[in-house]
């Protein structure tokens, strides 16, 4: 109780950071609350779907609820927390390309590579980010995570999950388009965040006058909460459609 009064009597009106962790919170709180009780309304095929995009953004929105109060004690971006988030969310991001595509003979191998290659792209950030801070460790550690990063873009936009895709449904090729683009466009702004937070040759990057967390919190809520959106549209359009 003392860290939550604290939290909101040192939120000034251009703290965009601290604001941005509140909103974060509960939008992610909301979504979590939309996508469980959604579970109710939709086929059983697609209630694991919508059961993920509710943990997704409800274990953010724990995490959002410590590194607002954490931002507001201390004063310095939560980095280790963030990391503990995205380490558990982004892999279930991953297993929602799975699921959707299970009906079209998505194996257990396809899961495993888009967890395994999350999983990575995530520690080496953060070891460029967090541990290896000096030097050319945040380049190298970026290098890293970019390149996991573009395998998990290569195997859903042109690998083994679009070859999938393609025989699916047109509900569920449209989805999976969707995802796609959150993958490739809305991922994007994390890059942008690592190389506004870390030294190396992308300097330049610092002039653009944005703060990494205001970046990384916007692009957590468009992201984890648009992920969810789109597989509940999936699974109920799936169900207007078969009772039309």
């Amino acid at each position: 109780m003392t860290s939550f009064m604290l939290a909101v009597t040192k939120m000034m009106p251009n703290d965009y950071v601290g604001f941005t962790f509140f909103v974060g919170t509960m939008a992610m709180m909301a979504a979590s609350a939309f996508f469980f009780l959604s579970m109710s309304t939709v086929e059983g095929k697609w209630k694991t779907s919508l059961l993920v995009s509710g943990l997704i953004t409800f274990i953010a929105a724990v995490h959002y609820y410590y590194m607002r109060d954490y931002w507001a004690v201390v004063g310095e971006s939560p980095t280790f927390f963030r990391y503990v988030d995205w380490t558990l969310t982004v892999p279930l991001m991953c297993v929602e390309f799975y699921l959707i595509l299970k009906a079209a003979g998505a194996k257990t191998s396809l899961l495993w590579k888009l967890i395994w290659a999350s999983v990575v792209m995530l520690v080496t950030g953060y070891f460029g980010e967090a541990v290896y801070t000096t030097g050319t460790g945040p380049a190298m550690w970026g290098l890293f995570s970019g390149l996991a990063y573009f395998y998990i873009v290569y195997l859903i936009m042109f690998g083994e999950a679009k070859a999938l895709a393609d025989k699916s449904s047109p509900a569920v090729q449209k989805a999976h388009g969707i995802l796609c683009k959150f993958v490739l466009i809305g991922w994007a702004i994390y890059p942008l965040g690592y190389m506004i937070g870390t030294d190396g040759w992308y300097d330049f990057v610092d002039g653009l006058g944005l703060n990494m967390d205001v970046v990384y919190n916007i692009g957590d809520a468009i992201n984890k909460i648009g992920f969810g959106l789109v597989i509940y549209s999936l699974a109920a359009g799936s169900k207007d459609t078969q009772a039309a």
